[in-house]
């Protein structure tokens, strides 16, 4: 077979060793070719390739980011944008695409799989809120470079006697936070399934202090105050109708200095959080997602997601991935709340 590969949305860490274990055992075990196409679905849009083989995929495993490139086009915004990737895929005798992506780059695959178009999935993203799998390569790395920022912040934030705001990625579910907040030993964590108190978040700063302790408060973007709204950066949406986040963190900055006198700075970690090379975890992660993303299109098994079930990969309808979020559930979040303050 000849099969075109892509990899769309935020970048993150790990995707170039989904894509050098689809090509490695692609070649040596099925014979197949294959066909990169770059920058998500703008590849096979405008029929934007690179070659794919043991060559071009040597020495990617470390690697952050994508070889193949990335954005956030959405054909089905695009006049004609279905029936151009069908006839460009035909042009270049593509049996098959393994489209590598998120919420919207799945969303795009399960229709274009409807349509007719044979697809495999891969999820990718450092929010873990893809749905029906367990974790998502990405997710580890991010959660460890804020783990370190966090532990480095500390330090200068006992030294000045100062609260310091730490705001990471999540639009609507809070594992980075959750997780890189219990890690790093937060005085609070926010998350945006649960709408915070400023009140209660100055009380904590202010528990943290009396403990001779400057309060490290790791909130997501997404994270909402209980007599507020999501703080935006502007009104413009991408392809895909989602805002731009920003400010979550400087505004609850503000409100802990009115409110409690003591001085707040804010960290926003923000792509920092994509970049550099993925942990062992996430590198391992996305070669078996590889390797059975591979194994399902030679087998013919159109139409589904590798996923991470308990220690398995396995092959889960591509439809479910993005039926719904998945978020942090109230109990886990429950969890961490005995280490506020």
């Amino acid at each position: 077979m000849r099969i075109g590969v892509l990899t769309g949305g935020g970048d993150c860490p790990g995707l170039n060793a989904v894509i050098r274990a689809v090509v490695r055992k692609g070649v040596k075990e099925y014979g197949h070719e294959f066909v990169g196409f770059r920058d998500g679905w703008k590849g096979p849009l405008e029929n934007y390739t690179m070659e794919l083989n043991l060559e071009t995929t040597r020495g990617i495993l470390p690697r952050g980011g994508t070889i193949l490139g990335s954005s956030r086009t959405n054909p089905f915004k695009i006049e004609n944008g279905v029936e151009r990737i069908k006839q460009n895929l035909s042009d270049q005798g593509i049996d098959a695409l393994i489209a590598i992506g998120g919420e919207d780059t799945l969303g795009v695959a399960t229709k274009l799989d409807s349509l007719g178009v044979k697809v495999i999935g891969v999820p990718k993203t450092i929010d873990n809120d893809l749905n029906n799998t367990d974790y998502t390569f990405g997710f580890d790395t991010s959660v460890n470079i804020a783990v370190e920022a966090i532990d480095r912040l500390h330090t200068t934030a006992e030294s000045h006697h100062r609260a310091l705001v730490v705001e990471v990625m999540g639009r609507h579910a809070g594992w980075i936070a959750l997780h890189s907040g219990m890690a790093g030993g937060a005085a609070c964590i926010l998350i945006p399934e649960v709408k915070f108190s400023v009140d209660k978040v100055c009380e904590w700063v202010e528990s943290r202090f009396k403990s001779s302790y400057a309060p490290i408060i790791v909130i997501a973007e997404g994270a909402i105050p209980q007599d507020g709204d999501m703080i935006t950066k502007d009104s413009e949406l991408d392809a895909f109708g989602h805002v731009k986040l920003s400010g979550i963190g400087e505004w609850l900055a503000k409100q802990i200095e009115a409110k409690t006198g003591k001085e707040a700075r804010t960290s926003v970690l923000g792509h920092i959080q994509r970049g550099g090379t993925p942990t062992a975890f996430d590198r391992v992660l996305a070669t078996r997602f590889g390797l059975q993303a591979i194994t399902a299109a030679s087998e013919g098994d159109w139409g589904k997601m590798v996923a991470l079930h308990g220690t398995d990969i396995v092959r889960v309808p591509l439809a479910s991935a993005t039926e719904k979020l998945k978020t942090v559930p109230i109990e886990r979040y429950k969890e961490s709340e005995i280490f506020f303050g």
